[in-house]
């Protein structure tokens, strides 16, 4: 066999997961202009290391595909990401102390006299009203603005919304809208993100050196956990592009980014036109493709889509006033073979979607719901029947609901609907394609804690956590594709398979993922992240050297 030339890579390991079958193979690995020159067993390679300018023998270690996150807001998401973390503190108590200490001892929003914090779970207060007083007696009259867990709502103080002007009585372009009480006072909650803007539109913001600082420095942690790529579904800073290209203008971007936009509720035809003239957009590791669309909010507050009310009396409506624009959107992106990805979380959400998807004439374009957090069996079969593609977030099952029911999603939902929660096997099983990811901020983005959750169905290293609906577990192999090919063509594109002529993405960890224990594989080292046939992330030396595992994982 002629080897092409330059050789630019050779990769020699005793466990390649090969082809689409992923069958484990010793031998190598070899790359040419972030290509994959050819696959090809251990007996063959000093046909190849020769004319290589650079081989890396890594041994036992297992050489992936690239891992790619369907779902995450590197951008957007720093704004939600602000300030004390308060995820996975449970207790009323517990949050007020945290608050108090973090106000005291910590200085506010630079140049500012705001204090910021995320992550917060209103399941804190049980069945009682969430609201600012939560603050009382702890920020009194101070400026506050806390993203809640999932970033569909926020909590403003008094003194927040009174800066900001806010009355409840605001007319909104979604159903988004500001929580008031019963005196028609507004209660400092803040539903969907018309309503949050309403107060954003008046924080302090990091300059825009920083923000750049800080992309880069995420992007590189997201390449340490393994991931290749990322879809980002949003565009919601207005200077997206300028953070992007500024950080390119330093080198390259850690991982490669696939931007699809977000129309959000009453966008008009010009705002159609205007995103579809954003297709096309790119630098060397970012391109603008895709659309992201939103159905509904979430069922925690009660801005979900469902066929019947939740045990609040709430979830009955989609974001839309009119959903008909949706579907109109859809279309027109559709006509312009361009692929959209729906928010669609309430199984009315998710039927009308479904159906809406099944009504486009056939033209080569795909077209995925993103989340399907509870659907009945009548609904999936309305997602097999119009061939979509779907993407669903395991995290979200396993960190923020329960077993036994007694999370705030569970009990909104009631025992019925909550026992179809997150049915990534169902759908697997019935032919659809489902990609993984995290919703990083709105859970954590390593990859392999999450592809660990797909096969437990509770959070990784937590066996003493009983899972939720254990029955939708994913075979590690299924688990494993959620984050490569299944990826690919749930946007309609080829990839996520090491074989010759595939894009040299590639990710190499200590131990199998098909064979290891999940919560074993959730601590495998990442040995390399190699990206278009760079590498971007080696940890050889440290593992070489002895390092601790701890200081080969993501913080």
């Amino acid at each position: 066999m002629t080897t092409p030339e330059p050789i630019d890579l050779v990769i020699l390991s005793s466990s390649i997961l090969h082809g689409e079958a992923l069958t484990e193979t010793a031998g190598f690995v070899a790359i040419s202009n972030g290509r994959i020159a050819h696959v090809g067993r251990a007996e063959a390679a000093a046909a190849w290391t020769p004319r290589a300018k650079q081989v890396i023998d890594v041994g036992g270690a297992t050489v992936c595909p690239g891992l790619i996150d369907a779902h995450i807001h590197p951008i957007h998401g720093a704004e939600i990401a602000r300030g004390l973390d308060l995820a996975g503190i449970t207790g009323l108590d517990d949050v007020r102390a945290t608050l108090a200490h973090y106000a005291a001892s910590t200085p506010h929003a630079v140049g500012s006299d705001w204090l910021f914090a995320w992550g917060l779970d209103p399941a804190i207060v049980g069945d009682a009203v969430f609201d600012n007083s939560l603050f009382d007696g702890i920020l009194d009259d101070e400026l506050v603005f806390i993203t809640l867990f999932d970033g569909h709502a926020s909590l403003a103080s008094d003194a927040a919304l009174k800066l900001a002007g806010v009355t409840g009585t605001e007319e909104l372009p979604s159903t988004g809208y500001v929580g008031v009480d019963q005196h028609g006072k507004p209660n400092g909650m803040l539903y969907e993100m018309t309503a949050q803007d309403l107060v954003r539109g008046i924080l302090p913001q990091p300059s825009f050196d920083q923000r750049v600082d800080e992309l880069g420095e995420l992007l590189r942690s997201m390449a340490e956990a393994g991931l290749v790529a990322g879809q980002m579904l949003d565009f919601g800073a207005p200077d997206t592009l300028e953070v992007l290209e500024a950080l390119e203008r330093r080198g390259e971007l850690a991982i490669r980014l696939r931007i699809s936009p977000w129309v959000m509720p009453g966008a008009t035809e010009e705002d159609l036109k205007a995103m579809l003239a954003m297709q096309g957009r790119h630098g060397r590791r970012w391109h603008v493709h895709g659309i992201k669309l939103m159905m509904d909010g979430t069922i925690d507050n009660g801005t979900a889509w469902l066929f019947e009310p939740d045990t609040h009396g709430e979830s009955l409506h989609p974001l839309w006033h009119d959903p008909e624009a949706l579907a109109a959107a859809m279309k027109f992106f559709h006509e312009h073979r361009i692929p959209t990805t729906t928010h669609a979380i309430g199984d009315q959400a998710v039927s009308f979607v479904a159906r809406t998807i099944g009504a486009l004439p056939k033209n080569g374009t795909v077209h995925r719901i993103e989340h399907i957090e509870s659907i009945p069996d009548s609904v999936l079969a309305e997602i097999i029947s119009a061939g979509a593609a779907t993407s669903l977030q395991p995290t979200h099952c396993a960190l923020y609901s329960r077993a036994d029911h007694t999370d705030n999603w569970s009990r909104r939902l009631g025992s019925e609907r909550a026992n179809h929660a997150w049915r990534t096997r169902d759908l697997r099983d019935a032919g659809a394609i489902v990609a993984l990811g995290s919703d990083w901020p709105i859970a954590p983005f390593d990859p392999r804690a999450i592809i660990a959750s797909a096969q437990t169905r509770r959070p990784a290293g937590r066996p003493d956590v009983e899972p939720v609906q254990p029955r939708q577990a994913l075979s590690a192999r299924a688990a494993l594709e959620g984050y490569t090919s299944q990826y690919w063509k749930s946007v309609g594109e080829e990839g996520g398979i090491v074989e010759t002529g595939a894009r040299a993405d590639l990710t190499v960890v200590r131990h199998n993922p098909l064979t290891t224990a999940p919560d074993e594989f959730a601590q495998t080292p990442v040995i390399l992240t190699v990206v278009d046939g760079e590498i971007v992330v080696d940890n050889r030396e440290a593992l070489n050297a002895g390092a601790s595992l701890g200081s080969l994982r993501r913080a």
